[in-house]
C-alpha cells in the first residue's frame, strides 16, 4: 500500500511540475509576442521604489514562512498522533 501511495503522490507531483512548465512556456511566449508589437515605454520614477522588496524576495519570504508554518503543523500532528496512540508516551515531545 505504501508503494502505491508513493506512486500516486509521485504521479501527482510529476503532473503538477509538467503543468507548471507548460504555463511558464506559455507566459514566456506571450511576453515575447506582446513585447514584439508594443512600443517601448519610457521608464517611470516612483518615489521610495528602491525601498520596496524585489519580487524574488517577496516569493522567497512567503515560501520561507510557509515552510516554517508547515513544519510546525507537521510537528503538532506527529505529537498529536503520539498522544492519541495507545501504549505510547502520552506526553508530546
Amino acid at each position: 500500500m505504501v508503494s502505491s501511495t508513493q506512486e500516486v503522490q509521485d504521479e501527482i507531483l510529476n503532473t503538477v511540475r509538467k503543468s507548471q512548465e507548460t504555463v511558464l512556456e506559455a507566459v514566456k511566449a506571450w511576453i515575447e509576442a506582446v513585447q514584439s508589437v508594443t512600443p517601448k515605454l519610457p521608464s517611470v520614477s516612483m518615489p521610495l521604489a528602491d525601498r520596496l522588496p524585489k519580487p524574488e524576495e517577496v516569493v522567497a519570504n512567503a515560501y520561507d514562512f510557509a515552510e516554517k508554518l508547515l513544519a510546525g503543523q507537521r510537528k503538532f500532528a506527529e505529537d498529536m498522533v503520539k498522544t492519541l496512540t495507545p501504549g505510547e508516551d502520552s506526553k508530546a515531545a
